[in-house]
């Protein structure tokens, strides 16, 4: 689950990581009656979307009267604000956080992440903040430093200090980095966080050390165990369907393709949707209903997929390993009577009791298409879609 700005910033400042004065707004009023607050003569109104690439896109703005932050907000609340990391349907922007300016005299990347070839948490770092950290990783990896933590002792300052020499600090810095990378480390373990990445890190003209942007990561799988996740959640930056398949225990992604997909299983899902695109076509969705795909999880997956209205044809594909393929066939048949698909549907079922369940299917007077194997039902799906 993804945090806006103001709210890993937030966080970050509970655990003693210095952040910049800012407030959150939720409408013009509220964003005049902040910078009022803060105070003059200029403010940096951000536009607060799980998304980045905001500067470039002017969802960040440095104004220098009240007026101009009242302008700003008019301009950016309420709209969708299309960034290189949101697709071209762009994110709703529902929130601003009103900031005061910061004297920036170097800008360096620091993030922790889970490294899952490790097994470890990881400390992530370049002296080149403020940058697309993935394209630097892919043209110059050498820029990067990495820092790995023992969980047996967790985070030592003595880490903190070797970075800090590597990013040329004097001694007080290292004293700030090191505060700053402790309450990331405390954070993270706090909220099972997947990542806590501050960029650019700034290192100000009187030498202090300020996380000016921030961006965390809670890992879904452990949001039961942090109810105040509840309140962090926000519904406006994410896709509706994305929000219902939550509710029905699905896992659902919008995507920008024509052939929805209904899979069990979430590597069967990209495998799935690797054979569309291999065969020519773009898949609609991810969405994996799970290792028994009952039937009433299947009849919310056909809803799901049938609520978008650029999907021209459905892929079924099931694995029968936990259920039965027959039951599962069963299932698709009471769910497809149910919601009453006029589209074309290919079913592809592998497993324990298969041509019992595709029996099922040819007999059952629906008008579904059966396949025989991944590529079979990959190449009808892509047929169908395409008319």
């Amino acid at each position: 689950m993804n945090l806006h700005e103001y709210q890993a910033k937030r966080l970050l400042a509970e655990e003693g990581v210095p952040v910049p004065r800012a407030i959150p707004a939720f409408s013009v009023k509220e964003a005049v009656n902040q910078a009022r607050e803060l105070g003059g003569p200029a403010w940096v109104v951000k536009a607060q979307v799980h998304a980045g690439g905001r500067g470039k896109a002017g969802g960040v703005r440095v104004v220098h009267s009240v007026a101009a932050v009242e302008k700003a907000a008019q301009e950016l609340l309420g709209k969708r604000l299309v960034t290189a990391q949101t697709g071209s349907q762009g994110q709703h922007v529902a929130a601003l956080l009103i900031e005061e300016p910061s004297s920036i005299a170097r800008e360096l990347y620091l993030a922790l992440l889970v490294d899952r070839g490790q097994a470890r948490m990881t400390f992530l770092a370049t002296r080149e903040g403020g940058v697309d950290i993935e394209e630097l990783a892919a043209t110059r990896p050498e820029a990067l430093i990495k820092l790995v933590v023992d969980p047996r002792s967790g985070f030592l300052p003595f880490q903190a200090r070797q970075l800090g020499f590597q990013f040329g600090l004097d001694a007080s810095q290292v004293q700030q980095l090191t505060r700053i990378m402790q309450g990331m480390y405390r954070l993270a373990l706090k909220l099972d966080a997947l990542m806590v990445e501050i960029n650019p890190l700034v290192v100000t003209s009187d030498g202090r050390l300020l996380a000016l942007d921030a961006k965390l990561v809670m890992d879904d799988n452990a949001l039961y165990r942090h109810p105040e996740s509840d309140e962090l959640f926000d519904s406006t930056q994410q896709d509706g369907r994305e929000i219902t398949a939550r509710q029905f225990g699905l896992n659902y992604i919008s995507l920008d393709g024509n052939i929805g997909c209904m899979v069990n299983g979430a590597g069967l899902a990209m495998a799935t949707m690797d054979m569309i695109k291999l065969h020519g076509g773009e898949p609609a969705n991810f969405l994996d209903v799970g290792g028994g795909a009952a039937a009433d999880k299947v009849t919310q997956a056909f809803k799901l997929i049938l609520s978008d209205t650029r999907v021209k044809a459905i892929l079924v594909n099931i694995f029968g390993g936990i259920t039965r393929c027959d039951l599962l066939a069963e299932g698709i048949i009471q769910a497809a009577a149910e919601v009453g698909i006029h589209l074309p549907v290919v079913v592809r079922l592998e497993g324990t009791r298969k041509e019992e369940g595709m029996a099922l299917l040819q007999e059952s007077g629906l008008s579904l298409i059966t396949a025989d194997g991944l590529t079979d039902a990959a190449v009808k799906a892509v047929a169908a879609a395409q008319g």
